[in-house]
């Protein structure tokens, strides 16, 4: 049980830490002059080249054939839940920084809260305890949001003054970089993606009914990679800004491809089989402190006080919903818990027995 628990907690970091490293590396590669939609090409095809050979070998003997309504509702999930939203990410995070695109990570299980009580999948009791602590967690991140967009504060250097990449934006503060309305713009973006990113992920369900989980990731990264070709294709006609070298950006391409989207995935699916969705939710923003870690003394970025204001502000926003959507579980069970000896009453003793029996034989 205890090196169970050791495995699961050490998944999670590791996930985590993943993450981390694609923050601050694409912002590296960013700021070295890749595009960002030509770089979201590379990312999607590097994935695709990794899990297609995977879900061949995997897949062939079980997997349910894909049908042409299957792959057409695969390819419109894909267009705005895998190629707008990495699009947007990567076009507000030319504008921003690694730190910030970390913490906003953090708003993405609240918006998919928010989504689902849209189409009737959650509840949002306001008259109960559980729906006010949600309802404070909502507010608490839009209002991280905005500290983050508008507010920047004094900025905290870095103890290392030896930069590992020469690059524009990381190595001076934000403001210095960009000017207050690109910056602004940079988190809208941002926080667009990540309201796709919650209404593709409510919306994944039905989907996963038709296929199997890592023919569905295939087949959407697949659709993806070739939806963003064709965006890239259009908006970059310079094809200098294609040519790829031994660089960072190369490394970027690589790490989030095979790693992020390819590894992390199966490493999340086995954490969620294991814990649940809740206890990999909870592990997010770790994300956001291995960033500052990463990004402060592997990069020597300097850290503002509005982002760490605000990836507390959406942190605690963030566990505020899962608090509420845990005590609303509670309460849910003890209903049920309460519910089984009011109807037994009703019977004679003997009835009343036959729960305790079965449990004893289970």
């Amino acid at each position: 049980m205890g090196s169970g628990g050791t495995k699961d907690y050490a998944a999670v970091v590791l996930i985590r830490i993943m993450y981390s490293g694609m923050h601050v590396m694409s912002k590296v590669a960013l700021d070295q002059g890749m595009n960002p939609l030509v770089f979201l090409f590379y990312r999607h095809t590097t994935a695709a080249i990794v899990l297609i050979p995977a879900t061949f070998i995997l897949e062939r003997r079980k997997a349910k054939p894909v049908t042409l309504k299957i792959a057409w509702k695969m390819f419109i999930h894909a267009l705005y839940g895998v190629t707008a939203c990495g699009d947007l990410f990567n076009l507000g995070l030319n504008y921003a920084s690694a730190t910030s695109s970390s913490a906003l990570y953090n708003v993405q299980p609240v918006v998919t809260f928010i989504l689902a009580v849209a189409f009737g999948m959650e509840s949002m009791k306001l008259r109960k305890f559980h729906g006010n602590v949600k309802a404070a967690g909502i507010l608490l991140c839009i209002a991280g949001v905005t500290v983050l967009a508008f507010y920047e504060g004094p900025m905290f250097r870095s103890f290392n003054h030896h930069h590992l990449f020469q690059q524009g934006g990381s190595t001076t503060p934000a403001g210095d970089t960009h000017s207050k309305k690109q910056w602004v713009f940079g988190i809208f973006l941002m926080t667009l993606s990540n309201i796709l990113a919650g209404l593709w992920t409510v919306l994944q369900g039905p989907l996963i009914e038709d296929t199997s989980k890592l023919m569905n990731t295939t087949l959407q990264i697949s659709c993806a990679s070739v939806q963003a070709f064709v965006v890239a294709v259009a908006a970059e006609r310079d094809y200098s800004k294609w040519k790829l070298g031994w660089n960072v950006g190369l490394a970027a391409i690589i790490y989030s491809g095979v790693v992020v989207t390819a590894l992390s995935y199966y490493m999340q699916m086995w954490t969620i089989a294991k814990r649940g969705p809740v206890f990999l939710a909870m592990s997010m923003p770790l994300t956001f402190v291995f960033t500052i870690i990463i990004s402060s003394f592997i990069l020597g970025d300097s850290v503002s006080l509005g982002s760490v204001f605000a990836g507390v502000l959406l942190i605690g926003g963030l566990y505020n919903v899962l608090w509420g959507k845990s005590m609303e579980e509670q309460d849910e069970m003890n209903k049920i818990g309460a519910g089984k000896p009011a109807g037994l009453e009703l019977q004679d003793g003997e009835e009343a027995r036959v729960p305790d029996d079965d449990a004893a034989k289970v």
